[in-house]
């Protein structure tokens, strides 16, 4: 129900971030979210919440969150200077990669007194977001009003197609997600392969979620100076080969150090792809550009799993695992290729010299 709206609701909620000023926007998505979550905590403390209503609730998140996703993506760029925005995307994952971490293990707590009570403490964490959101300070250039229509609507599609930087780095994460699904197969891993129970399956989990954590702190603390293209490849690259090793391995320790590895290597390339993105987009584009990234994330993200479910059904677990981690290597190689502009990229914050010139746009 969160997956529809944030994929046929993107475009449009791209142009309306470019239009209208993002803070408001985050502002008010997040009290749609609130509003949202009380009602669910009131059903839920007087035993009245049903499937539709839970559904219906779900959905209305989901409209809220595919406006606030573009907003909030372009809005990074105008808190810090260029130079930190490497560093502060680096803080900014870290905080989602503790939540994740965390949230599972507190809302399994808090689910001993009711699921009303999660639902509480839900609404007064989105209450104090709403708190802290009205009183950032935020500077935004006065947005040119334009019209919806399917030209400024499409904008973003032509922005990224005319850049080939911009579109190799996004393509590269629709293709290395899509490919590297190996997390989908857990289950199938640790019980068929690993023959481990729960708490092995637990900590399979929470691998890669404490590698990007840590490999997250280490980014917010340094710099990315230097030859960021040629470390974006690598750290994919490192991710294939992490996946290799998953794939292959019959011993927990073994698979929950590659798992590890996985989610670090994942994590330097989010980062610097993000930093990219964002700097070689201009102000008046970034929330069209964010929506078309934010389409590309999401199916990818759904795609990946389905895919790597579809060739586990068909080749076993083992195997589908061993096709992604070798075709995220194939595409990194083709990337490379395609792309030697990306490749030879020095900083995130490009030189005048290290832009790629705009393609011929045939639109």
């Amino acid at each position: 129900m969160q997956f529809i709206p944030s994929v046929l609701l993107a475009l449009p909620a791209g142009h309306v971030a470019d239009q209208f000023e993002r803070r408001r926007i985050v502002l008010l998505g997040q009290i749609v979210d609130l509003v949202a979550i009380a009602v669910l905590a009131a059903l839920s403390l007087r035993h009245a919440a049903h499937e539709a209503s839970i559904l219906a609730l779900v959905f209305v998140i989901g409209v809220a969150k595919a406006f606030e996703f573009p907003a909030m993506q372009s809005m990074l760029p105008a808190l810090v200077p260029p130079p930190l925005l490497g560093r502060a995307m680096a803080v900014n994952a870290s905080a989602g990669q503790a939540a994740m971490i965390m949230g599972p293990a507190l809302g399994g707590l808090l689910y001993v007194a009711g699921p009303g009570v999660v639902y509480v403490v839900c609404a007064l964490l989105y209450l104090a977001a709403v708190l802290l959101m009205s009183r950032l300070r935020y500077e935004q250039a006065q947005p040119k009003r334009e019209p919806a229509t399917l030209k400024t609507l499409f904008a973003g599609v032509h922005f990224i197609r005319a850049r080939p930087d911009v579109l190799g780095v996004i393509s590269l994460d629709l293709f290395a997600v899509l490919l590297g699904g190996a997390t989908a197969l857990l289950p199938i891993f640790a019980k068929d392969v690993l023959h481990t129970g729960p708490w092995g399956l637990g900590l399979l989990r929470a691998a890669p979620a404490v590698g990007a954590l840590l490999m997250s702190l280490w980014l917010a603390r340094h710099n990315l100076e230097r030859r960021v293209g040629t470390l974006m490849f690598a750290s994919v690259a490192g991710f294939g080969v992490a996946t290799l090793v998953f794939a292959v391995s019959t011993w927990l320790w073994v698979s929950l150090v590659a798992l590890f590895a996985l989610g670090a290597f994942d994590m330097v390339s989010m980062v610097i792809r993000g930093a990219l993105v964002q700097l070689d987009t201009p102000d008046d584009m970034r929330g069209r550009v964010s929506a078309v990234n934010a389409i590309f994330i999401n199916t990818s993200n759904q795609l990946g799993e389905f895919e790597s479910g579809l060739l586990a059904a068909w080749l076993g677990a083992v195997n589908a695992t061993l096709i992604g981690g070798i075709g995220t290597l194939v595409v990194v190689g083709l990337w490379m290729w395609m792309f030697p502009t990306l490749r030879q990229r020095q900083k995130l914050h490009a030189e005048p010299n290290e832009l790629s010139e705009p393609a011929a746009d045939t639109l």
